[in-house]
């Protein structure tokens, strides 16, 4: 396995950080500096993503001929790297880098025409609609039905947990068309409209007080069968392509920003502490682990092999590494991290922070972090995902 970058890689890295140089304006790299989560206001995401579009930046995961860049993996994670280094905001993650790829592997040519030019521009902002108040990890649970009707379907139920609902045009769902047998073949996936009639949107407030997540209701949503991506009762199939896209891939750099920014606080806060410091030394041995995968994971796309599930492995160990730097880094701080001053976390506020404006983040990233281990699949199902592959 070869660890070393090429001479071609480390040019386009310096490539990808003269243009962040240039280009990342001080309202946006706060913007993803003072985020909380991966979701960032699409006032300054968006911003950013027109940016990435006149450069055809946006999409370098997606082939050439839908708009991606063409570059290898490697050049890939190092500008996804870069990205993190730079707390640059990340453009409109559920369309650029989920829903895109189902349509590009299960749509029409009417769909991928319609849809993915829409999905680079940014005029059509994604929600995903799956789990639901009794389906969450057995999301073949789900219960929301679409009937039936001419050349319609006809969708009664609700979507919980559905993050930036409250910003989106459009949502990707999964409904029930068939009751019997088996839960996974009654399954369909539908590309909707968010201002149909009949759809509410209800704000649910997360523990850190910020509005990510929603319930989604709808009543006698008519939805037109063209809209179903994929054949009826076989979304599941298309679900579970997706979650390949929600699970794998990514980089550790911005747990290694995490640690460093964490790092600086015990060396402020705390330097003589041994015991802080045996646990930072801990999570520096856990964070090399993980690049060390990445890394093999990288080497093995280069040769033509999978990943298999190491994608579910580098889902699990990152998250749980980045919950555990954040209650370290929130514990190091002491007082500081107790203050709660979001109007402070505004690009262009006149608001002060309390004690040093890189503690403003501790308090919310940890409470919302704690979602890590759940979102995408908990650690629990990833477990059970590993333990398959490996035939335990």
């Amino acid at each position: 396995m070869d660890m070393e970058l090429a001479q071609e890689d480390l040019e386009f890295g310096q490539e990808v950080r003269t243009f962040f140089e240039e280009n990342l304006t001080d309202e946006l790299r706060d913007a993803g500096r003072f985020a909380t989560s991966i979701w960032i206001d699409p006032t300054y995401s968006l911003k950013w993503q027109a940016i990435l579009h006149k450069k055809g930046w946006v999409a370098p995961g997606w082939p050439v001929e839908y708009g991606g860049t063409g570059w290898t993996d490697m050049q890939r994670y190092i500008y996804t790297s870069e990205c993190s280094r730079a707390s640059t905001p990340l453009a409109a993650p559920m369309g650029v880098g989920m829903v895109a790829y189902c349509i590009m592997g299960y749509g029409t040519q009417e769909q991928k025409d319609h849809y993915l030019p829409r999905i680079l521009s940014g005029e059509d902002y994604w929600c995903q609609g799956y789990s639901e108040p009794g389906a969450g990890s057995d999301l073949a649970s789900l219960k929301l039905q679409a009937v039936s009707d001419g050349d319609d379907y006809v969708l009664n139920g609700t979507k919980i947990w559905t993050s930036q609902a409250h910003c989106a045009n459009k949502i990707f769902i999964l409904v029930r068309t068939r009751n019997e047998g088996k839960p996974q073949a009654g399954i369909t996936f539908l590309l909707m409209d968010m201002d149909l009639p009949g759809i509410e949107v209800s704000p649910i407030i997360n523990i850190a007080g910020e509005h990510e997540l929603n319930q989604v209701f709808f009543t006698d949503v008519r939805v037109p069968k063209t809209n179903r991506l994929g054949d009826e009762n076989d979304g599941w199939t298309v679900a579970k392509y997706l979650l390949e896209f929600e699970r794998g891939g990514g980089s550790s750099a911005g747990i290694e920003m995490s640690l460093a920014k964490a790092k600086a606080i015990l060396l402020d806060a705390d330097p003589d502490n041994e015991t802080q410091r045996l646990r930072h030394a801990d999570l520096e041995r856990r964070l090399e682990a993980i690049k060390m995968t990445e890394k093999l994971i990288l080497s093995t796309l280069a040769t033509g092999g999978s990943p298999g599930g190491k994608a579910s492995m580098l889902k699990t160990i990152r998250s749980e590494l980045g919950q555990d730097i954040s209650q370290f880094a929130s514990e190091t701080a002491g007082i500081y991290a107790q203050v709660f001053q979001p109007e402070a976390r505004q690009p262009n506020t006149n608001v002060a922070p309390i004690g040093p404006a890189e503690y403003l983040t501790l308090t919310p990233g940890y409470l919302t972090g704690r979602a890590s281990t759940i979102a995408g699949g908990s650690a629990e199902v990833q477990r059970n995902i590993i333990a398959k592959i490996m035939g335990l």
